[in-house]
């Protein structure tokens, strides 16, 4: 156990006094006196390398002495936070900030049109549905009416073909666990069925029932912990027990793969998609319209990623990487399923052909240039391409809908305009604004921008930067550095209201588009992933010097961030170079990557990092594991570790290792805290009231050890 002594000054002077400019003086420590954790005497053997692993016993999140550790920590944790004194403030402009109408796109589902709202601080957005555009919109599911708590998030996952029936999906307290039922749209009246033990899966129908993926039932106690394999694809019916649904496909000699399925519009062709994990995956295709017909592979092996997006006499569209890595869209017969044959309808460009969707008869083509999306309408032959005028430069999704649809929907946001909805004309190609969002802050008053700077070995890497404008690059700046670098994912322009609050504040927001990512195309994810990862640390730390180079902040004023696989960037980037940075802000981090793959669902990254059992990457493994390259007597920056107790996909155990060994490493004043979320889960759907208290304590925690002022007018 460590102690931080130190006399406290008045902190809420501190803060009157900087209320309007940046402080002048260093914020007083805030003591911290740590847990403390026990050492275990454990160590593995990694072909001949031998690795302690004393804080074992924190994998087992459902004992006894792991909750009481939680406890603890969490008290030190709220002890801390509770003693910035401008927490309360940065919570209640967050909450004037959070408390406006979100909406999604609406959807068509025969004479009716479905949509999530949220009023402004509803827990759970709800689901309505209207007839017609004109129609009065009605309630059709509230989750905050079956569960007060808010931690209960449900999502339409698929309508029958003719609109009478739907499924929706139950998520409680952030499990990635869902149990699946089915309402009557007419009447909205729930159905006896009950499917439990879904995860990663949608509701495909065809005829009186749907396809779906899901799980054996897991071992009692070990819901949220043990690893998932057997993910099988199922036919249930209408009205039957779960035990009854049809086995339509597993694979019990690899059990460690996820298998999913979709199907065409027209209900003739059932797409079978089988992945090892996160990074390529096979292809089959099945006629439903004829009998006995069997899964054909389109695509064998998982070198490439084939997406089929539409079917019509007897030919399948498919978006495919297959010698493109920007991808393009093939044509080819369902009967013969020759590549060769195919006839290629959308060809590589030098941009990222991001997605295809179809609707009015119409395709799609959602470009990523330069990490923004340009989108362009064309007969199903590719004839008659046209560029949709977007409202400028940012992201936009939707452009989906039945063949028969004479109107879509679709979304764009950048950094500093919230999602507004345009409906979409299929004839006329006109847009027209549907739905604009109004917040209590001016966009005009703030620049988002895009440079590009070098990396370690001179690979060039653009990032986005947001700030007030006329701001001073004094060198003085909160700066608050975001990624992620990984698994394909690519970070564009969105919105985000929290961060209204770094830029009200003077302060830099910045996202690098690092390698890993899938932002420039598939040769740009291979050059972050397996024996490349520490490309993707090497471009966040120069997008750290960059920032500081360019006089926008400097290490004493400077946060990194990521979630996820994000949360590795950041414990790495962070054990690599602890002096660039002032706080770190780990989320739900990948922190152990000798054993990540031990856990739920974890084996499916191994194509994405490679897996310790291989003497070749585990060696490249161990070189970044943050939780193994933690040093003794270091002083790290001030660090808020975030996880919560029903990630069931990053698994808390993760977090809690780190930080026990973090807080046995750390020398210095800097705080090293971690907080955990109680009935929360990866994040997804995690309850507004959770999200102004997590997010107002991590700007406080931000600005205080970056020794930032906070102002705003009562």
């Amino acid at each position: 156990m460590r102690i931080i002594y130190v006399i406290l000054l008045p902190l809420i002077l501190l803060y009157s006094c900087g209320q309007n400019e940046q402080a002048k003086t260093k914020n007083p420590v805030i003591p911290v006196d740590y847990p403390e954790t026990k050492k275990v005497n454990v160590t593995d053997d990694y072909h001949g390398t031998s690795v302690p692993d004393p804080y074992r016993w924190l994998e087992v999140d459902t004992a006894a002495e792991v909750e009481d550790w939680v406890k603890r920590q969490n008290k030190v944790t709220y002890g801390y936070l509770d003693q910035i004194p401008f927490t309360e403030d940065i919570a209640n402009r967050f909450e004037e900030l959070y408390n406006y109408p979100k909406l999604s796109s609406p959807y068509k589902a025969g004479e009716y049109y479905f949509f999530y709202k949220n009023d402004g601080l509803q827990n759970q957005s709800v689901i309505y549905r209207q007839k017609g555009l004109d129609g009065e919109a009605e309630v059709f599911i509230d989750p905050n009416e079956i569960n007060p708590e808010g931690t209960t998030a449900i999502s339409v996952v698929g309508f029958s073909k003719d609109y009478k029936y739907v499924t929706y999906s139950v998520q409680e307290a952030g499990s990635d666990w869902q149990t699946f039922y089915v309402k009557e749209v007419a009447t909205g009246k729930t159905l006896p069925d009950e499917l439990s033990w879904v995860k990663f899966s949608g509701a495909s129908w065809v005829g009186d029932g749907f396809y779906y993926s899901r799980y054996p039932a897991p071992e009692s106690g070990l819901e949220y912990s043990a690893e998932n394999e057997g993910h099988s694809v199922y036919y249930h019916k209408l009205g039957e027990n779960q035990e009854d649904d049809k086995l339509i496909y597993s694979d019990p000699e690899n059990p460690k793969r996820y298998h999913y399925v979709s199907v065409t519009e027209d209900r003739k062709i059932l797409t079978l998609y089988a992945s090892t994990g996160t990074d390529g995956f096979e292809t089959y295709i099945q006629h439903l319209d004829q009998d006995e017909s069997t899964f054909n592979a389109l695509q064998e092996g998982f070198d490439f990623k084939n997406s089929v997006i539409h079917h019509a006499d007897g030919y399948v569209w498919v978006r495919t990487n297959r010698g493109a890595d920007n991808y393009r869209l093939m044509k080819i017969n369902t009967e013969t399923l020759d590549w060769e044959a195919a006839e290629e309808i959308i060809p590589e460009t030098e941009h990222l052909l991001n997605s295809v969707s179809t609707g009015g008869g119409k395709l799609f083509a959602n470009y990523l240039e330069k990490a923004s999306n340009h989108v362009y309408v064309m007969d199903y032959d590719g004839s008659n391409r046209m560029e949709i005028e977007l409202p400028g430069v940012g992201s936009a999704g939707g452009f989906s809908g039945r063949e028969s649809s004479d109107t879509l929907f679709y979304t764009f946001t950048s950094f500093t305009r919230p999602p507004s909805i345009f409906s979409y004309d299929v004839t006329s190609g006109k847009s027209e604004l549907f739905f604009k969002t109004e917040l209590k802050f001016d966009p005009e008053d703030y620049v988002e921008k895009q440079v590009t700077y070098k990396s370690k070995d001179g690979t060039p890497v653009s990032m986005f930067l947001v700030h007030k404008k006329g701001l001073e690059l004094n060198g003085n700046n909160p700066t608050y550095l975001y990624g992620y670098g990984g698994f394909n994912i690519s970070l564009t322009p969105s919105f985000s209201s929290s961060r209204l609050i770094l830029l009200e504040n003077g302060g830099v927001f910045a996202m690098p588009n690092l390698r890993g990512g899938g932002e420039y195309g598939e040769e740009w994810h291979k050059a972050g992933m397996l024996l490349n990862k520490q490309n993707v640390f090497d471009d966040f730390m120069a997008a750290a010097d960059y920032l500081i180079d360019e006089q926008y902040t400097k290490s004493e004023k400077l946060a990194i961030a990521g979630g996820s696989n994000g949360g590795l960037l950041v414990g790495a980037c962070m054990t690599q170079r602890p002096d660039l940075f002032a706080v770190a802000f780990p989320a739900v981090g990948v922190l152990d990557m000798l054993r990540y793959h031990k856990f739920t669902v974890g084996w499916g990254w191994i194509p994405e990092y490679g897996s310790s059992d291989d003497s070749v990457h585990f060696e490249n493994l161990y070189s970044y594991s943050p939780l193994h390259q933690l040093k003794d007597s270091v002083a790290y920056p001030a660090t808020m570790i975030t996880t919560a107790d029903h990630d069931d996909r990053v698994v808390p155990a993760h977090s809690f290792k780190f930080a026990a060994r973090l807080q046995e490493a750390h020398v210095g004043d800097d705080p090293v805290l971690i907080r955990i979320e109680v009935d929360a889960g990866h994040g997804a759907g995690k309850p507004t009231s959770k999200i102004i208290e997590e997010q107002a304590e991590k700007w406080a925690f931000f600005f205080y050890n970056t020794d930032s002022s906070v102002k705003y007018t009562k």
